[in-house]
This record gives C-alpha cells, structure tokens and sequence, in this order.
C-alpha cells in the first residue's frame, strides 16, 4: 500500500499541507493584484467558508469551499460548478485563510487534470496585511 506518511505515525494537519505544497506553485499577493489588474482572464478560487467570505475576500472570487472542491470541479458530478469545471485549461488561483487549506484545494486540482494551478501564499490574511482591495459582503 502507498502512504504518503509513515503509516506507524498519525499524519496531521501539517503534514497534509506541507505535502501539498511540496508539489503546487505560488503566487504572491502583488503578483495576483497586478494580474488581476491587467484584465487576465483567470478564475479565482476562494475557498474558505461562507462566513469566511461574507467578512471580505478578494473583488471577483469564485466561493467554492474546501470541503466540495472535488465534486465542483468533476463534470461528471451532477452539481458541479461550471465556473471551475470548465476551466481545466485556465488559470486557477486559489486562496484561504493562511494558505494551508489552499495549498490542499491546489493539490487535488492538480490531480484531478487542471494544469495551470497556484496558490496565493500566505491566503487572505497575507492579502489583507499587504492593504490589498477587498470587497465585503453586506451581514444581516
């Protein structure tokens, strides 16, 4: 059998992102602010959760929360979403918190056919302390 740990030893938290990022690319916060700025057509992938979102994320991102990445990207899956799953062929930047999470999100991407995957490094807390644009959603 395959392991990606040593199975004598539980894999934590850490060790899944740090193996993730072992094998995804990053992008950094100016980086994606210029990108963006140019117009590039890309999709930008949140993937924290709703109430993650809803408290301020970055102008014109796709929420699609970690925990159905998969089944949004698989066209085969009857509720995925068009956004992500058609865009094997584009550029994906996905983002999170702190970027673990992401880098997880980037991963299996990556596995599931998407070619041209990054993660933002250091997610949307880096993004938010370099004083980037962010867009708030109204709270009721």
């Amino acid at each position: 059998m395959y392991y990606l740990f040593k199975p004598e030893q539980p894999a934590g938290l850490m060790d899944f992102v740090r193996a993730a990022k072992s094998c995804i690319a990053e992008i950094t916060p100016a980086e994606l602010k210029a990108r963006l700025g140019t117009g590039e057509d890309l999709v930008l992938v949140d993937v924290r959760e709703p109430a993650e979102f809803e408290h301020g994320h970055i102008g014109g991102a796709h929420l699609v929360p970690r925990g159905i990445i998969e089944a949004a990207a698989d066209t085969s899956y009857p509720k995925h979403y068009p956004p992500l799953s058609g865009a094997r062929d584009q550029q994906i930047i996905v983002y999170c918190a702190t970027s673990g999470r992401s880098a997880m999100a980037a991963a299996v991407l990556q596995m599931m056919g998407f070619k041209k995957v990054l993660n933002l490094a250091g997610g949307f807390a880096r993004w938010e302390a370099e004083g980037l644009p962010q867009v708030r959603e109204a709270e009721f």
